[in-house]
């Protein structure tokens, strides 16, 4: 059976292929609605698919938009990523997926590959301060809108969170139920030092702390942002002599880890133990007490990352004000910081 081409399409409609395209493409001209319908009951009757490899190669554009994370399985950037799909949906696209892993050579990789394969843009939720992914974005002139996370190695238009201010926000309330002190499980040795979210969540835990005249030395503790191995350091930590009465955790993961690791050792939740976390993921409703938190309007950044990639956000943003568009953050008050 021939392959139904888009000349068949225009000769059973009574149109021309522009139209056709029109059609197809929703735009870039008008078409009059009962020209639309025709074209588009050609179609159906000679179940026409057309051909996304030919038109890319042609306008050397894809209907794809390229993301990049850091690790799709931790729940922050899973429910981030189909934050972004559900917005890309909207604007007719689809979007390839890659993980870094939190490795620069695996991010390099997908910009490559995604770039190569001619993406309408790329959204890069990196791993850290790559030069390497920097030479990579100025070598194809791409558009590439940065998200959650501005590497100082980096400079793209970016859409990020208020890190810091929300970081305050949680560790002020923890310090208004009465608490000594609060502790932090920050980043890991490789955490970069600037331009991180998690560097952000213990800068504003720290100055949060100051703010109240509580020392902050001997207080920051290293964790890998996953509740696994977080659970592992909050055992070591909740067993020893000296328990913190609260810890704010950088990211809700972590803090999934140590209410587990409190439950183990029969730690009260919140009554010995405060605790609060960052990000508000859903699952974060089920913990038991509740995770109180820091929020974000996730779907709202992500719609502006793909506006900014596809909207030519990217190349004619000139200031930093431009180039950096911050959404604020939200304290998300629930049980395991002592409020009833």
């Amino acid at each position: 059976m021939a392959k139904v081409t888009r000349d068949d399409v225009a000769r059973l409609a009574g149109t021309s292929t522009a139209v056709v395209s029109y059609v197809i493409n929703n735009g870039p001209r008008p078409v009059a609605p009962a020209t639309r319908e025709r074209v588009l009951a050609a179609i159906k009757e000679l179940g026409y698919r057309p051909d996304r490899v030919a038109q890319a190669m042609a306008s050397r554009r894809t209907d794809l938009i390229g993301l990049i994370v850091p690790d799709a399985r931790q729940p922050f950037f899973a429910e981030m990523a189909h934050a972004v799909e559900q917005a890309a949906a909207e604007r007719g696209k689809m979007v390839l997926v890659g993980n870094s892993d939190y490795l620069d050579e695996r991010e390099v990789h997908y910009l490559r590959a995604f770039l190569g394969m001619r993406v309408s843009g790329l959204i890069l939720i990196s791993q850290g301060p790559s030069e390497n992914a920097a030479a990579e974005i100025e070598a194809w002139d791409a558009r590439v809108v940065l998200l959650h996370e501005r590497p100082e190695a980096i400079d793209d238009v970016a859409v990020v969170l208020d890190d810091i201010g929300g970081a305050q926000l949680a560790v002020r309330h923890l310090l208004e139920h009465g608490h000594d002190y609060v502790a932090c499980l920050g980043g890991t040795e490789i955490t970069p030092t600037v331009g991180d979210p998690v560097t952000d969540h213990v800068e504003g835990w720290r100055r949060a702390m100051l703010e109240a005249g509580r020392p902050t030395e001997g207080r920051l503790f290293q964790a890998p942002y996953n509740r696994y191995d977080a659970y592992k350091v909050a055992l070591d930590l909740l067993a020893g002599p000296d328990r913190p009465p609260a810890i704010f955790c950088a990211t809700d993961d972590q803090a999934f880890g140590v209410l587990r690791a409190a439950r183990e050792l029969r730690i009260e939740v919140p009554h010995e133990l405060a605790v609060a976390g960052f990000d508000d993921v859903k699952e974060a409703h089920l913990t038991d007490p509740p995770l109180t938190t820091v929020g974000s309007d996730r779907p709202a950044m992500a719609r502006a990352a793909v506006d900014l990639v596809l909207d030519d956000g990217v190349r004619l943003a000139s200031s930093r004000r431009e180039r950096v568009k911050q959404f604020p953050s939200a304290l998300v008050v629930r049980h395991s910081c002592g409020c009833v």
